[in-house]
């Protein structure tokens, strides 16, 4: 048992124990394929702050707890420039190197959602005074940040649908379909250990998926499969994906 599953135990017992939920940090996805490796003896769930979330909050606890998410120790903070005039276009990768430049661990921050030029930081609630007061800057980019519960819908990741044409429904095959790589490109990625179903990672490209599989290939994207359509004259398959 790897140090991390240690962890996810200690907070199983401690809610079994003790009665009430319990919380991890945040969660990527090598530490969610450790989380789903353990067999807890209390129901557990995963929340990100929205549907669909790459980085999650484990909950350790009876399943009432899991109906209100507005129980886990999740906040978002809108970051935001003072003026977009004259602001730097800003990525994912400079909010977060801002943010890291004020020693925050990366454990405690969730999925950053950009939209218009602002971020929609998903974090602890724990850091996430220390956050508003403190992030100022941003890349060049004066900033102000704001805790918020009102997230358009708009802004949160909505999945584009397709219909591709495959030979079959291994895991391998899809993958190297949707995001237009060779085999020889495909199967280093299994063998780095990037490929995830269900936050489990997968390491065999000829996994076979089932209906409604949520599919993360580190570096590339997540996509669900939704399932076969039809078959071609050539007895290929034409299937549909939700591909984010």
């Amino acid at each position: 048992m790897t140090e991390k599953q240690k962890r996810f135990q200690e907070l199983a017992d401690r809610s079994n124990a003790k009665g009430y939920a319990t919380y991890s940090d945040f969660l990527g996805l090598a530490e969610i394929s450790d989380f789903f490796a353990v067999r807890f003896s209390v129901s557990t769930n995963l929340w990100g702050g929205y549907e669909n979330a790459e980085r999650c909050v484990a909950c350790f606890g009876d399943r009432e707890y899991f109906a209100d998410k507005s129980d886990y120790p999740i906040k978002c903070i809108l970051i935001k420039p003072v003026n977009q005039k004259f602001a730097d276009t800003l990525s994912h990768r400079d909010f977060l190197g801002s943010l890291m430049g004020l020693g925050i661990r990366r454990e405690v921050l969730g999925d950053i959602i950009i939209s218009e030029n602002k971020g929609y930081l998903f974090c602890l609630e724990t850091i996430a005074d220390y956050i508003v007061e403190n992030l100022t800057q941003v890349k060049h980019t004066t900033v102000k940040c704001e805790l918020t519960d009102n997230i358009p819908t708009d802004v949160l990741p909505q999945p584009e649908k397709h219909e591709i044409i495959v030979s079959s429904e291994r895991l391998d095959v899809i993958v190297s379909t949707i995001y237009k790589m060779s085999r020889s490109q495909v199967l280093p990625i299994f063998h780095t250990e990037k490929v995830f179903v269900n936050g489990v990672v997968k390491t065999s490209p000829s996994t076979t998926l089932n209906v409604g599989d949520k599919v993360s290939v580190r570096g590339f994207g997540r996509f669900i499969y939704k399932g076969v359509l039809r078959r071609t004259k050539k007895e290929r398959l034409v299937i549909s994906v939700d591909v984010f």
